[in-house]
């Protein structure tokens, strides 16, 4: 990734009051970009949005992605050279209670964000956020690639994967290289955490809940491998990707994967323990399996072989540095620091290359 492509360029951004929206809306910000954010209402209290102060050098406005109209007029106003679009319904168990929604935002809020870059002239490229929870899970010991079938056994991940069909369709027939309307692909990351997350039901949001309140903190998978990785990881191969985009382009539509190397597989089990010993209070974790608990995966792996290829991407940060730098990004904030200056630090250590 090349910073300096960022600087002055115009970047619209869904999902920017998020996890992962405000973490890469300061990143662009740090990199010199003008962006433009368009959400709901930050999802959580407390929040990333508001703690890290992510709108103090960007412009932003409320909106919602199912609302055609809104988001069109919102693209053309600001005119981007690039879009990047992480606004969802993210989380596997809240889909159970709330499906329709959950395809109302991810699915069809996907078709009216390509809708409107569609009609706004000044995109360049698009990069459209799913989930490596898009892959039709056979709960198989190699990680997916790129080409492996989309599907999904609960409503979000279902939704993911047809987020990741429209793309596909869109990307085939309105932007393919030789009509010269910019460039659409779509990126799949891992089990992404760091600090700022509340959000119910995540495992590092729950963590750190129970943690910082001196509480027991229970887990109900623990047997459970996910591919974990920071925030910054994926987000450095989505800038690299709408940048591989700009230069390169008009490209065809593919798709790409970010997930952490093979270490990083590791069990619910083994992120809680680490987690807790690095706080401070290994006695807090209790496990605690759910026999009536809703499905969900309990083997999931991605293969980043073809981003390692072509855009000489590398993950960073291993399993402890990973949870290292989240575990220190909340115990700033327990001890009251300046946390916009906290995560433009830790932004600065990934650019660095450092892991402690």
């Amino acid at each position: 990734m090349n910073p300096s492509f960022w600087a002055g360029k115009r970047v619209f951004l869904t999902g920017h009051t998020g996890f992962k929206g405000g973490w890469l809306a300061l990143w662009l910000q740090r990199m010199g970009a003008e962006v433009h954010g368009y959400s709901l209402e930050p999802p959580t209290t407390p929040n990333l949005f508001s703690i890290a102060q992510v709108g103090k050098a960007m412009s932003h406005q409320i909106g919602d992605i199912r609302d055609l109209a809104a988001m069109s007029a919102a693209l053309k106003a600001f005119a981007p050279d690039v879009v990047f679009h992480l606004a969802a319904q993210p989380i596997v168990r809240e889909s159970y209670a709330i499906p329709v929604e959950t395809y109302e935002t991810n699915v069809m809020g996907t078709v009216n964000l390509l809708e409107a870059v569609r009609g706004t002239p000044s995109v360049r490229a698009t990069v459209i956020i799913t989930s490596d929870k898009c892959y039709e899970n056979r709960e198989v010991i190699w990680p997916y690639r790129e080409y492996d079938a989309m599907g999904g056994h609960d409503p979000y991940s279902s939704s993911k994967g047809a987020a990741e069909i429209v793309t596909a369709a869109y990307g085939r027939s309105y932007f393919s290289p030789e009509m010269g309307k910019g460039s659409v692909s779509s990126v799949r990351a891992g089990n992404v955490i760091g600090g700022g997350d509340w959000a119910k039901d995540r495992l590092m949001a729950d963590l750190m809940r129970g943690l910082m309140a001196g509480e027991d903190v229970i887990i109900r998978r623990p047997h459970s491998v996910r591919p974990w990785q920071h925030v910054l990881e994926p987000l450095s191969g989505y800038l690299e990707v709408a940048e591989h985009l700009c230069v390169a382009g008009p490209l065809a539509w593919e798709g790409w994967n970010f997930g952490p190397e093979e270490d990083s597989n590791r069990t619910v089990a083994q992120f809680a323990e680490l987690t807790c010993q690095l706080w401070g209070n290994p006695g807090a974790l209790k496990i605690q399996p759910d026999p009536n608990a809703v499905h969900e995966a309990g083997l999931l792996k991605l293969d980043s072989t073809k981003a390692k290829v072509h855009l000489h991407w590398r993950p960073r940060w291993d399993f402890e540095a990973c949870i290292a730098r989240t575990v220190e990004w909340y115990r700033a904030f327990k001890d009251g620091a300046d946390m916009r200056e906290v995560t433009l630090q830790q932004i600065a250590a990934y650019e660095r290359g450092h892991s402690k």
